[in-house]
């Protein structure tokens, strides 16, 4: 049994297990698209790594990720957010949590879903690239930038597009595992030798 080939990001044993589980794997359901896009916007200037430990802090002090119970979060509730230590105390990125659960919510109404107006970015189906090395990585593309232009004008922050790339790699807009990697033609559908 040969050992499982990984891509060269993952380290920390939370990080290996986000990546074979997670990353990268088609999300359609509202409430976790929502988690991500807060995680990421969470993790700009600090390690994925640091997020990732910290998101069952995040979970319980954004209610299960209860879209309309974080939209009605007041400025009293947020000053108590600024005092737990198992989240990143950044007030704007807090408060942005908030108003980026009001604008979801608008997306929903217009779109039906969120799931329905994110994927339309991709035409419904994940990009699957062929990378050879890490390096050959994007951190924004047009598509990002497409993505953070219009979350932008419908009033969310913290969506810059190097933190809409990293989303649509987290919920598998973008499949950017390594071609070496176990989990590349997992997720693009195909058999590997592990699985055949």
């Amino acid at each position: 049994m040969h050992p499982l080939v990984r891509c060269t990001w993952p380290v920390k044993p939370l990080d290996v297990a986000y990546h074979d589980r997670e990353w990268g794997v088609p999300v359609h359901e509202d409430r976790t698209l929502f988690e991500f896009i807060t995680l990421e916007g969470a993790q700009a200037g600090l390690s994925w790594s640091t997020v990732l430990a910290k998101r069952p802090h995040y979970r319980d002090a954004f209610r299960q990720w209860d879209v309309e119970a974080i939209a009605a979060f007041t400025p009293v509730q947020v000053d108590g957010l600024m005092q737990n230590a198992g989240l990143v105390r950044h007030r704007q990125k807090l408060e942005s949590t908030v108003g980026n659960a009001r604008a979801f919510i608008q997306v929903q109404d217009a779109f039906g879903t969120f799931d329905a107006y994110l994927w339309r970015f991709v035409d419904g189906t994940p990009l699957n690239r062929r990378l050879v090395e890490s390096r050959q990585m994007p951190t924004q593309t047009a598509h990002s930038d497409a993505i953070s232009k219009d979350l932008k004008a419908r009033g969310f922050r913290f969506v810059g597009t190097t933190i809409c790339y990293a989303y649509m790699q987290a919920v598998g807009l973008v499949n950017d595992h390594l071609v070496s990697c176990f989990r590349h033609d997992e997720i693009a559908g195909r058999p590997t030798a592990e699985s055949a």
